[in-house]
């Protein structure tokens, strides 16, 4: 099991930019697939991005590709997710997870979730 503690949010303009921060406690965490996923109200959660343990594969929504990257650091126990052009339809509280295995787009598949984190796009 890993702990994760999501940071970064906030208000932002449209066009404006965010860098979400997830760290997580654990000597393992290198073992670790991560994720990102967001649920605005009202909706269910859904997939944002997704990177391997090793850092070398990555997935996007389409929503989100080419908008947003995904990478992680394993010496500081900590994955990213940088956010640009951002659009009012992107305000969600965004999550971080992690499993152990292959990176996947499915959330149920994620057994370690943080609290959350609170991104807003003002039009």
């Amino acid at each position: 099991q890993v702990q994760l503690v999501e940071s970064g949010g906030g208000l932002v303009q449209a066009g404006g930019s965010l860098r979400l921060s997830c760290a997580a406690s654990g000597r393992t965490f290198s073992s670790y697939a991560m994720g990102w996923f967001r649920q605005a109200p009202g909706k269910e959660r859904e997939f944002v991005a997704a990177i391997s343990w090793t850092g070398s594969l990555t997935y996007y929504a389409d929503s989100v590709k080419g908008r947003f990257t995904i990478s992680r650091d394993n010496a500081k126990n900590t994955v990213y997710l940088q956010m640009n052009s951002l659009k009012p339809e992107d305000t969600a509280v965004y999550y971080c997870a992690a499993r152990r295995g292959g990176a996947t787009r499915a959330a149920y598949e994620y057994n370690n979730w943080g609290q959350g984190t609170q991104v807003t796009v003002s039009s």
